[in-house]
């Protein structure tokens, strides 16, 4: 999935890939199944995403996104 700036997005769900450390980490960021965040930069060359949700201000691979199943806003 293409990230830009300023687009929001909903999440849906976890892949089935997603490790069970890793999942309870970003449900601690308030990462959770039918939460939204944005996305505020994205890094050139397959850089990490910087994402903002109501709870904090992450930079995430965009590996780890790929784990995300979203639903884009707008």
């Amino acid at each position: 999935m293409k990230f830009a700036s300023n687009r929001y997005y909903t999440i849906i769900g976890f892949s089935s890939a997603i490790s069970p450390g890793f999942r309870q980490k970003l449900l601690l960021q308030g990462l959770c199944p039918g939460s939204r965040f944005q996305v505020k930069a994205v890094a050139p060359f397959g850089g990490p995403v910087k994402i903002e949700n109501g709870y904090a201000s992450l930079a995430l691979r965009r590996k780890d996104l790929s784990l995300l199943q979203l639903d884009c806003l707008n």
